[in-house]
């Protein structure tokens, strides 16, 4: 009897795991699919210099995403994942985190208007920067995190191609001369508050979900446990977000918008390995707490299915480089294939560095191990930009996430491997 009810259960994870999988894999379609559609159509009509600064503007907002999100991406997904059949306790925590990012977005609007208007080279294009921090309250409002937690991934892909669509055929319609740049950040933040509503009501409704005032512990407790977390994420942010920002700083619009072109091209490629990221974190939580020894055996499996497919993936885009450039960026775009080739193992690099990242060391809670190896590399990454860029500019920037990423796999494997979690074979010593 024990052993029936253990295998439906077992059954029934599997079928969600699948479902999730699947579910993650429309959504990461349509992130693949519909940015190269309105790639192409951008950078031909808008050109290098306009493209450059919407890029250089998301940069700079993606800060206070990343401020406002605070890691409850991940801790909040954990908890609501370990706590989803307990409806009191998931209010609780739904409450506690809703509260802290709305208090964050305030903070968050005050800062970001302070620098556009402290700073010439922000005040000239003060609108573009308003029209984007619309992304931010998307985000702010869009509750990811709960529904991984819940492991109900559908929602987020329903709502998410929802955003996307909106922009997609926006583009289409409204964008149709480099003096109609304007449309495209206000176009985004449409999409992107129209989802954050939907997701909320939808919580709130679907999953009988209820906003009760949290206690003053509650929130001490969401912000204890996504410090690390937080921390890293700044970390992480000072060699991704940073560099199209530090460009922008030392080069202008033009080169900005050579190498952020280039460099959503290899994050759509990437994107076609978050659906097995954001599938199996809360399966893999779940499962080292009941379990490290199948946790441990379960991500070594992934090892070898990420590892293979995203090396695959990475090495056709260093070979086609010039080919996919002319495809879909175009002839004005011709220096983007240097930083394609450049950054093509990104895909299999980052990708493994999740593995031993997000999915080992902090489901087996080494935060503060992940948050050190990041700070590490993104001091490396900011002083290798600091020095190249001014010599190399577009180029320069992308040695410097080249080589910070690298450091940040190896380093990764290198602490597993010495605290006895032998992630390569599969085993715990």
């Amino acid at each position: 009897m024990v052993t029936k009810i253990r295998q439906k259960f077992q059954s029934e994870d599997r079928k969600r795991l699948l479902e999730n999988f699947f579910s993650l894999s429309v959504l990461q379609g349509a992130n693949y699919i519909l940015p190269l559609i309105t790639l192409p159509y951008l950078v031909r009509v808008l050109g290098p210099e306009k493209f450059g600064l919407i890029a250089f503007a998301q940069s700079f907002i993606q800060y206070f995403n990343i401020f406002t999100d605070y890691g409850f991406n991940l801790s909040a997904t954990r908890e609501i994942s370990i706590y989803r059949d307990n409806k009191e306790k998931v209010s609780e925590i739904f409450s506690s985190v809703m509260i802290i990012k709305l208090a964050l977005l305030i903070l968050s609007f005050i800062i970001m208007s302070v620098v556009v208007f402290s700073f010439e080279k922000f005040r000239k294009d003060w609108l573009i920067y308003y029209l984007t921090f619309g992304m931010v309250i998307g985000q702010v409002l869009f509750p990811v995190w709960f529904f991984q937690g819940m492991e109900r991934m559908k929602y987020i892909t329903f709502l998410s191609i929802i955003a996307k669509l909106i922009f997609t055929v926006c583009i289409f319609v409204f964008v149709r001369r480099v003096s109609d740049y304007i449309y495209v950040p206000l176009i985004n933040s449409i999409g992107f508050i129209a989802a954050g509503i939907l997701g909320i009501g939808i919580a709130l409704k679907d999953f009988k979900i209820y906003f009760k005032m949290p206690t003053l512990f509650a929130i001490k407790h969401q912000l204890k446990e996504g410090w690390y977390i937080f921390i890293s994420t700044i970390a992480i942010s000072l060699y991704t977000v940073s560099n199209t920002f530090i460009l922008g700083l030392f080069t202008n619009n033009t080169i900005v918008g050579y190498y952020s072109a280039a460099e959503k091209l290899i994050k759509a490629v990437q994107g076609l390995l978050g659906p097995i990221s954001q599938t199996i974190y809360p399966y893999i939580s779940k499962l080292v707490n009941e379990s490290k020894e199948k946790g441990i055996k379960f991500i070594r499996k992934v090892i070898l299915m990420v590892g293979s497919f995203s090396f695959v993936l990475s090495l056709s885009i260093c070979v086609f480089a010039n080919i996919i450039v002319n495809i879909f960026l175009g002839s004005k775009f011709y220096e983007s294939v240097h930083v394609l080739r450049i950054l093509a193992f990104l895909p299999f690099i980052i990708g493994l560095s999740n593995i031993f990242g997000i999915q080992t060391m902090l489901t087996f809670n080494h935060k503060k191990a992940f948050s050190n190896i990041l700070i590490a590399a993104s001091i490396i990454n900011i002083a290798l930009a600091f020095v190249l860029v001014p010599l190399y500019k577009h180029i320069g920037i992308s040695f410097a996430v080249l080589i910070s990423e690298t450091f940040v796999t190896i380093s990764m494997l290198i602490y597993l491997q010495r605290n006895g979690i032998r992630i390569l074979e599969g085993k715990l010593v």
